[in-house]
């Protein structure tokens, strides 16, 4: 996936809106974090503890958590390498997660 693919499957999702820079977009629903571009080949996404763990094992190339995350509710994406289907599975846990 590109950076504007992303941007368009996140605001087809329902109250998700682009906030950011033009070189450091992010998008939130309720004004909290569901995406954000990190650098042009690299999401931060929002994903739930209890699931991130299932979500490296099913998508082993597609995320990574550094160790400056590892106490977040965080993962990298790389999208020179990801799946698409995997980009969408984690903004879809990060909107189910953030949405009041």
């Amino acid at each position: 996936m590109t950076p504007d693919q992303v941007g368009e499957y996140a605001e087809s999702l329902p109250r998700v809106k682009r906030k950011g820079t033009e070189t450091r977009p992010a998008w939130y629903v309720d004004d909290r974090l569901v995406v954000r571009l990190h650098d042009p080949m690299t999401l931060v996404i929002r994903v739930p503890l209890a699931r991130r763990e299932s979500l490296l094992e099913t998508y082993p190339d597609s995320f990574g958590v550094p160790p400056r995350m590892e106490a977040h509710h965080k993962v990298e994406c790389y999208l020179d390498r990801a799946e698409p289907r995997a980009v969408q599975a984690a903004i879809d846990l990060a909107w189910e997660m953030q949405r009041r």
